[in-house]
């Protein structure tokens, strides 16, 4: 299983289709991944533990265990961990292409390209 640490916190890839990808990704406390769009896939995240602030669009809303947001391919979007707790979410990648390159960053703490 790949896995994967990032500065915001760590990913596992659970399966990796030609149709699909399913991630497990954990988001660390005052963690958050860049502002973001893809090309080629839309996802669909499913928070398991923990509370999420979800970005998508111009939308900002927190989601707890047991809710889903759905990110359209080209919808700017991201995660953020406000909490003290770490957040768990399952990302559920469909479209014709799953590669971290598809990755465009518009916004990053972390200075990555």
């Amino acid at each position: 299983m790949e896995h994967d640490i990032r500065p915001w916190g760590e990913y596992w890839v659970l399966e990796d289709a030609n149709t699909h990808k399913v991630k497990r990704i954990q988001v660390n406390p005052g963690g958050r991944l860049s502002l973001q769009y893809h090309h080629h896939r839309a996802e669909v995240w499913t928070i398991v533990s923990g509370i999420g602030t979800i970005t998508i669009n111009e939308t900002i809303k927190d989601y707890r265990e047991g809710e889903v947001a759905i990110i359209p391919q080209g919808a700017l979007h991201r995660i953020e961990n406000k909490t003290q707790e770490p957040v768990v979410f399952i990302e559920v990648q469909h479209g014709t292409y799953f590669g971290e390159d598809d990755i465009v960053r518009i916004e990053d703490d972390y200075n990555r390209k």
